[in-house]
């Protein structure tokens, strides 16, 4: 079981440089101890992963490590077939080399592919805190600090230790607010993508960039932390519409999750435990492509369903949640957006 990695899809960056079209994330919501998640990462790889979507907050890229260290001294495979990507946590923007030399040494990675800004901003929360848990330091968006964050990453491409840059978790009006101000454009962007929350107007812009969109959550993330779950959240595998599409190709909603995304244009990074899924989700990539009318129902299925609000990440005077996400087109309480 499993797929040839040189089977796997790959996806062309604003570099010319290329990186496999699916991964696996390696957050473990909660439920999964360090060690779970770092016997599945071996698991991946047996089976044919070569992308790892990593961070420091996670707590387990120490583990992942050893993984990865004894699959190089297996010659399973080498450093330089790995795509790895890590994030600078919010408490760490001031110190970004530090903490990208800690998740490399971690990682045994000596380079890493991609390192992300985790989040925008640099409001810290501490690991598994409850939702209504606020930092009274936490401050709004600031085009200043993120642009200062984001110049210690390029001055990291220089050194060698980071091949690309990545963001996560931005919007369009804070998009614009620094695209001109990047030396080193980024080639990626994580965002929370998935048939309920496909997000298509940053989608778009993001590609008008030139920048690559890497959707995680994509199968609406079941597993979950419970504090992250809602009433009103949709559980976008059990719609009418994903479960008639998979039951005409006779497979399980979380594969037209993956190849609706894949055929769509992003790269999905799905985390699972176990074998039989993460085997499963890498072959989606090897099987027919879903029809054009198969697309165009996914396309309606759009319900504004974001799943990770982030609560945790409000400053003094901020509303609720909606202000972390620009909806009205303005970043909310912004000290320094250019007009």
């Amino acid at each position: 079981m499993g797929v040839d990695p040189k089977k796997v899809p790959q996806i062309k960056l604003n570099d010319g440089s290329t990186m496999p079209g699916i991964g696996m994330g390696t957050f473990g919501s909660d439920r999964f101890s360090a060690e779970q998640v770092s016997f599945a990462v071996a698991g991946a790889i047996r089976v044919g992963y070569r992308l790892f979507d990593c961070a420091s907050c996670y707590g387990n890229e120490d583990q992942i490590g050893e993984v990865f260290k004894a699959a190089y001294a297996e010659g399973v495979v080498k450093r330089e077939d790995l795509y790895i990507m890590s994030k600078v946590w919010n408490d760490k923007h001031r110190e970004v080399e530090a903490s990208c030399k800690k998740t490399i040494a971690d990682l045994q990675a000596d380079y890493l592919d991609v390192y992300f800004i985790h989040w925008p901003f640099p409001n810290y929360h501490a690991p598994g805190c409850d939702v209504d848990s606020r930092n009274p330091d936490s401050k709004p968006f600031s085009v200043a600090e993120f642009m200062d964050t984001y110049r210690q990453i390029e001055a990291l491409v220089d050194k060698g230790l980071v091949r690309h840059i990545g963001i996560s978790n931005m919007t369009i009006p804070k998009l614009k607010q620094v695209q001109n101000e990047w030396r080193i454009k980024p080639t990626v962007c994580e965002l929370e993508l998935h048939p309920c929350f496909q997000q298509q107007e940053l989608f778009d812009y993001l590609r008008s960039l030139d920048i690559q969109p890497v959707g995680f959550m994509p199968l609406g993330s079941p597993q979950r932390p419970e504090r992250d779950i809602v009433a009103e959240d949709i559980a976008d595998m059990k719609l009418p519409e994903m479960q008639e599409i998979a039951a005409k190709y006779g497979v399980h909603p979380a594969i037209i999750c993956l190849k609706w995304a894949v055929q769509r244009g992003q790269i999905p990074i799905p985390f699972s435990v176990f074998e039989a899924e993460y085997t499963s989700n890498l072959e989606s990539t090897q099987t027919p492509p879903l029809t054009k009318e198969d697309m165009d129902k996914i396309a309606t299925l759009e319900k504004n369903n974001r799943l990770v609000k982030g609560q945790v990440f409000l400053w003094p005077g901020a509303s609720d949640w909606h202000d972390l996400w620009d909806e009205d087109g303005v970043i909310v309480d912004c000290p320094d957006a250019k007009k």
